[in-house]
């Protein structure tokens, strides 16, 4: 099972007929997640990116994450009670925040955010909008970001919450890499968003015969860390529990 929001209600799922935003004064509509999904040229960005990372050893950063991604980032602030348009940016912006990597993983966070601009600029995207995407990816990496803004804190919490099995290229490495082999060692991971008590819990089922506890720590600290801001920023505690104990 990949990384989710909890169900404690169906999510409206972005680009939906239910999560539709409404026209503007001018008679558009502002594109929705669908059309950035469905667009043949971000899916050459997408995938020419996660190229690129595979050939450098990068555990999985194709469509399988980025729409994760995107997903979630629109129902963490579709939990808390965020307006619909800002969700729906959230999604916009986990599915682009990668796009960056085809062209070099360092600083890959502020190439993207430029490479999504020259992207969405001739799709009808406002200055307004675009500027909050930007500034998400721009920042969502955990060495050089900040929550700048609640669509930023999202696809911070959403991208740090993948942490799966199915995210390695080759189980046979596991012996030798450590973010393969913590990565492949997780067989459940489940951002939990409890709206009531104003906590977001990333919940992993580790198969410790693979890897430690401690070895998640050594590798993900930074990541830890960042989606505490990312949650602060929302006004929520980040919470993490590692088969059902509580660590933070």
């Amino acid at each position: 099972m990949t990384p989710e929001t909890t169900p404690q209600r169906t999510p409206v799922v972005p680009g939906t007929a239910a999560g539709a935003p409404a026209a503007s004064a001018d008679g558009r509509r502002p594109i929705t997640f669908d059309q950035v999904r469905e667009d043949s040229r971000i899916r050459v960005y997408i995938r020419h990116a996660d190229d690129c990372l595979a050939q450098i050893g990068y555990t999985e950063h194709g469509e399988r994450h980025v729409g994760l991604v995107a997903h979630i980032g629109f129902n963490i602030l579709k939990r808390l009670g965020h307006p619909e348009r800002e969700c729906e940016l959230a999604a916009i912006g986990g599915y682009l925040h990668d796009i960056g990597n085809g062209v070099n993983r360092e600083s890959h966070a502020q190439i993207g955010a430029v490479m999504a601009m020259q992207i969405l600029v001739p799709m009808g995207v406002p200055d307004t909008e675009l500027t909050k995407i930007m500034g998400a990816i721009g920042n969502h990496h955990e060495t050089d970001g900040d929550p700048v803004s609640a669509v930023a804190a999202a696809l911070i919490l959403a991208d740090k919450s993948d942490v799966h099995r199915t995210r390695v290229r080759n189980p046979d490495f596991i012996r030798f890499d450590i973010h393969d082999r913590v990565n492949y060692a997780v067989e459940k991971s489940f951002l939990n968003v409890d709206e009531g008590k104003k906590l977001v819990t990333l919940e992993l089922t580790i198969d410790t015969a693979i890897s430690q506890v401690m070895e998640y720590f050594e590798i993900f600290m930074s990541r830890m860390l960042a989606c505490r801001k990312a949650a602060a920023f929302l006004g929520c505690q980040f919470g993490l529990t590692v088969n059902g104990n509580r660590l933070t």
